[in-house]
């Protein structure tokens, strides 16, 4: 397990640089955490950091948007929270978008847990007391 503090929002881009350089080369990642804890903000980062320079925000209502990372390639950001069934997600695509060359970031990814690879790596954030976080990934 590789555990990750970001003390206040400004840490949030080295945070996002701190992750990328630990993952290495795992694509599939899914964010557990709690409505308000950070997961949106925190892909963001990782985003910017990926040379997305404007991210289009949590793609809540459209489920997925895509970005094309002129160093990693294509990227998905998925956020589940709206799904209702895993049926939904086959009708987006997400097969072919979690078993292909491109990079994932799934927001609520319990909402599809049995159509998630095994090679997925499972990063949770935690709020602590002090309004600071805690991102933890379970390598």
């Amino acid at each position: 397990m590789i555990t990750i503090q970001i003390q206040q929002l400004d840490d949030i881009h080295e945070a996002a640089k701190e992750f990328l350089e630990k993952v290495g080369h795992w694509k599939l990642f899914a964010f557990q955490a709690e409505m308000g804890s950070g997961k949106t903000t925190f892909i963001q980062a990782l985003l910017n950091c990926m040379g997305i320079e404007d991210p289009d925000g949590s793609p809540t209502y459209s489920l997925v948007n895509s970005y094309e990372s002129p160093m990693y390639g294509k990227i998905y950001h998925f956020d589940l929270y709206r799904i209702e069934s895993e049926e939904e997600a086959y009708d987006i695509g997400i097969e072919e978008m979690l078993y292909g060359d491109g990079m994932c970031f799934i927001e609520w990814p319990e909402k599809i847990s049995e159509l998630l690879p095994d090679n997925v790596i499972w990063s949770y954030i935690r709020v602590n007391q002090d309004g600071s976080r805690t991102i933890s990934i379970d390598i």
